[in-house]
């Protein structure tokens, strides 16, 4: 994918401490209080970065921010007015915003059937999808203060490949690896970049009720740490509209979206 960033935009691994490859930089990071969040903020501060911890979770958001020396703000990130005020309370306590980890997810709970549940439909939309776009939305002012930045969200290995058990948690999923492919190239010229994770099934509170039967079928789960590592190599490269797939026993990388057809006619003759 391309790679962004106009002369004169802030890029991510600027010089800073020695071994804090985000040393100066303001990170953002939504459903911070467990899980991916709680090992990306980690991660993010030990790297250099000053955090601001965002989840519904007060007593686990503020545990988190107190462990990196950050700041926590409750947040609903299905609510619109909910990310604005998120991204002000950042630029207000630390003067701006350079990264946005939107990381926030529920499990869906129904499906289309006889089970079909709108309120649990709603609520998984809203916190899986709704929370990336107005998280990228309300963000993407403060990016532009600073002269570019980064969005990195929490897709899934679902936003890649079907998901009989659960098709609403792919459906949305899919839409973020969609946003991630697009937004990449489009963001690009601002020197904003934004990529987008892919994980199986990793140790965070969504896959509580999977649990027994992930062990049942001898499947691993991957340690939040390795997903924090690759949010932090993303991070400090320079490439746009990725979708990194995170697995055991394989190295993460981006997916290659090999051989899928374009809008123009096919060649004949």
């Amino acid at each position: 994918m391309t790679a962004a960033g106009p002369a004169g935009a802030r890029a991510e691994g600027q010089p800073g401490q020695p071994g804090k490859p985000l040393s100066g930089k303001v990170a953002v990071v939504t459903g911070g209080a467990s899980g991916l969040g709680r090992a990306t903020a980690l991660t993010l501060a030990e790297a250099g970065a000053e955090l601001v911890v965002a989840d519904l979770d007060a007593a686990g958001g503020k545990e988190v921010a107190e462990l990196v020396g950050g700041h926590f703000r409750a947040c609903d990130v299905s609510d619109l007015d909910a990310n604005r005020a998120l991204v002000d309370f950042a630029v207000e306590r630390c003067g701006g915003v350079d990264i946005a980890f939107l990381n926030a997810g529920v499990a869906t709970g129904c499906g289309i059937g006889d089970d079909f549940d709108p309120a649990l439909y709603r609520r998984a939309m809203g916190a899986n999808l709704d929370g990336v776009v107005y998280g990228a939305h309300a963000v993407l002012p403060a990016l532009r203060a600073r002269g570019g930045g980064s969005i990195v969200a929490t897709a899934s290995l679902a936003g890649l490949t079907a998901v009989p058990f659960d098709p609403l948690y792919a459906a949305n999923k899919h839409a973020v690896v969609g946003l991630a492919r697009s937004l990449g190239p489009a963001l690009a010229p601002e020197g904003v970049r934004f990529n987008a994770i892919c994980p199986g099934f990793a140790e965070s509170r969504i896959i509580d009720p999977i649990r027994d039967m992930l062990s049942s079928q001898h499947l691993p789960i991957i340690p939040a740490q390795v997903v924090a590592d690759t949010v932090l190599r993303i991070l400090t490269g320079d490439a746009t509209g990725e979708c990194w797939f995170i697995q055991p026993g394989r190295e993460p990388e981006p997916f290659r979206f090999r051989n899928v057809p374009g809008p123009g006619e096919a060649a004949t003759g």
